[in-house]
């Protein structure tokens, strides 16, 4: 039998109220953290997933901080080790060979050769290197490699898997930049992380989207992959959700206003040297590009290579440039000799096998892909038919261009404003789309505006426009926006203006279609498209689609030396 004193009795018994009563803070607090935590995922769209991302965070003293770990959640399940897609670039390359063997017409030897080229190691370069030397070892025909990769280039121009690799490498250099500026000044840096989160969800869907293109024999895989797309852009719809309630701290100019020459305010960052090039009239180049030997290199390629980093200007002198160019390098500057005499061709089309610019016939061929933030395009021709460009991603500016195509000639998922510029619609095989956006999300700050630019038929378009349909857009993706304001608009575009993508007919409740004072014989809009989602909308309203309020084109497009009008005319 124990005794106890009153003493101790009395110790016992006041350790015992001191334990409940820190446990029932602790519970208290716990509550506290867990009422925060499904207040603010009640804004997103997949709140139960929020809320299962946040369990067992944040401390019995501090709410969690919801929007931190939600990103450091995005970027963890972002970093795919290098093998998850090793499988699928096996398969994909041997499924293809496959698929070539059995295409009617192609020669028995090839046909052959290819039954027992399987057990090459599959990886592309090695493997199209491989054909080719066992081919020429056999003396089949030219012309029978050459159809073998035309069809491999069709299918595979860029590797299914490499591409998703690079956009959620993409994905995550945007997480990080999201994470750090979250952390700088929320409020601050709302437009920057708003944009930069759009950016990871375009990335994600890019690649899901590249995946089920694809008509590949294993599903499983192509599920898969598709699966972890999904998770990954719900879980950045959901931090997008919570940015987008952040007051900003932005501020706008209420009236129109033209930069020039002597209106620019350069932003601290930029140095004196700097401010100095952007001021003269004629810019100094750091490489000058000729192709008849008298630059620093012969083609543009090489130029680009050759910057070490820092802003790089590259002249480039008037001629026929026959490269394909691709660059991740920031700071990159091109300066031609005007839109007609410096030109850059490629002659890369999913139909190829042609060294001219593909026509109507073409089906896609880009003329240019941009994916970079600040970019700017100032007095350009981008010449195509389908898809002309690509405007991917992040904060883009088009100021007096000439973009000429059919079929979704600008397409991409940018917040993208096209100034001044004339879209001319080319002859086509089927019908015109101009505008083909690819928003998939409600809280993405994306959309193509096209302000004061003049919508117009190609000459050899013109005498015949009334016997194709031309539209100003269509819905790539479900949450699809686009804007046409202060533009003159020919009547080569048909009275309802706007048309379903096929299929989906569905998005015109969730699509936002605006127009706002255009003019001319095309602009009248009394016969367009009754859709939901489809506006006539007023000055207020338009406002929000200009370059300001837009792209914050206020804060970084002075320092690029472009004249621009910042809201509406």
């Amino acid at each position: 039998m124990i005794n106890f004193s009153d003493t101790t009795m009395l110790e016992f018994i006041t350790m015992f109220r001191v334990m409940g009563l820190l446990l029932m803070v602790t519970q208290g607090c716990l509550a506290a953290n867990q009422k925060h935590v499904d207040e603010q995922c009640r804004f997103t769209t997949y709140s139960t997933l929020c809320v299962d991302t946040m369990t067992g965070l944040g401390s019995k003293n501090q709410k969690p901080d919801i929007l931190s770990a939600l990103i450091n959640k995005t970027i963890l399940e972002t970093q795919l080790p290098t093998s998850y897609f090793t499988k699928f670039t096996t398969d994909l390359h041997v499924d293809e060979a496959q698929h070539v063997n059995s295409i009617t017409g192609l020669p028995t030897k090839l046909k052959h050769f290819l039954a027992n080229v399987y057990d090459v190691p599959i990886n592309t370069k090695n493997f199209i290197s491989h054909v080719q030397l066992t081919l020429i070892s056999d003396s089949i025909l030219e012309e029978s490699f050459l159809f073998f990769l035309s069809f491999l280039a069709k299918k595979h121009n860029v590797s299914h898997a490499g591409y998703c690799e690079e956009l959620l490498s993409m994905s995550l250099k945007r997480l990080d930049q999201s994470l750090l500026a979250l952390k700088n000044s929320r409020n601050k840096n709302k437009h920057d992380i708003q944009t930069w989160i759009s950016a990871a969800l375009t990335y994600q869907q890019a690649c899901k989207d590249s995946a089920d293109s694809h008509n590949f024999s294993n599903g499983d895989l192509i599920g898969q992959i598709s699966q972890k797309m999904d998770y990954l852009s719900q879980l950045g719809s959901n931090t997008l959700a919570l940015v987008n309630r952040i007051p900003s701290e932005l501020t706008h100019f209420t009236k129109s206003r033209r930069l020039a020459e002597a209106d620019r305010v350069f932003p601290e960052w930029l140095s004196v040297k700097d401010r100095k090039l952007l001021q003269v009239p004629a810019v100094k180049a750091n490489a000058v590009v000729a192709k008849d030997g008298s630059g620093n290199y012969k083609t543009i390629s090489e130029a680009i290579n050759a910057a070490s980093g820092g802003r790089f200007v590259i002249y480039v002198k008037a001629g026929v440039y026959k490269e394909k160019i691709r660059t991740n390098k920031d700071g990159i500057t091109l300066v031609g000799d005007g839109k007609y005499s410096t030109i850059i061709v490629g002659s890369d089309s999913v139909n190829g096998g042609s060294s001219m610019p593909a026509g109507p016939q073409g089906e896609q061929a880009l003329a240019l892909y941009v994916a970079s933030d600040h970019s700017v395009f100032y007095r350009c021709s981008i010449a195509g038919y389908q898809d002309t460009l690509y405007a991917l991603s992040l904060r883009q500016f088009y100021r007096e261009c000439d973009i000429y195509g059919t079929v979704d000639f600008i397409f991409g998922n940018a917040a993208a404003v096209f100034q001044s510029c004339t879209l001319t619609l080319r002859r086509p095989s089927g019908y015109n789309v101009i505008l083909a956006n690819g928003r998939s999300d409600p809280g993405q700050n994306t959309g193509f505006s096209v302000q004061n630019c003049r919508i117009v038929p190609s000459s050899d378009f013109s005498p015949v426009k009334h016997s194709f349909e031309s539209y100003l857009g269509r819905p790539w993706k479900q949450y699809s926006r686009a804007v046409v304001m202060e533009s003159t608009i020919d009547n080569a575009i048909a009275s309802r203006g706007w048309v379903e993508w096929p299929g989906e007919g569905g998005y015109s409740k969730s699509l936002y279609f605006a127009e706002y004072a255009n003019v001319g014989p095309g602009a009248g809009t009394p016969g367009r498209v009754t859709w939901p989602g489809f506006h006539v909308i007023g000055r207020d309203e338009a406002a929000k689609f200009t370059v300001d309020r837009f792209i914050a084109g206020n804060l970084w497009l002075p320092s690029t030396g472009v004249t621009f009008i910042s809201g509406l005319q």
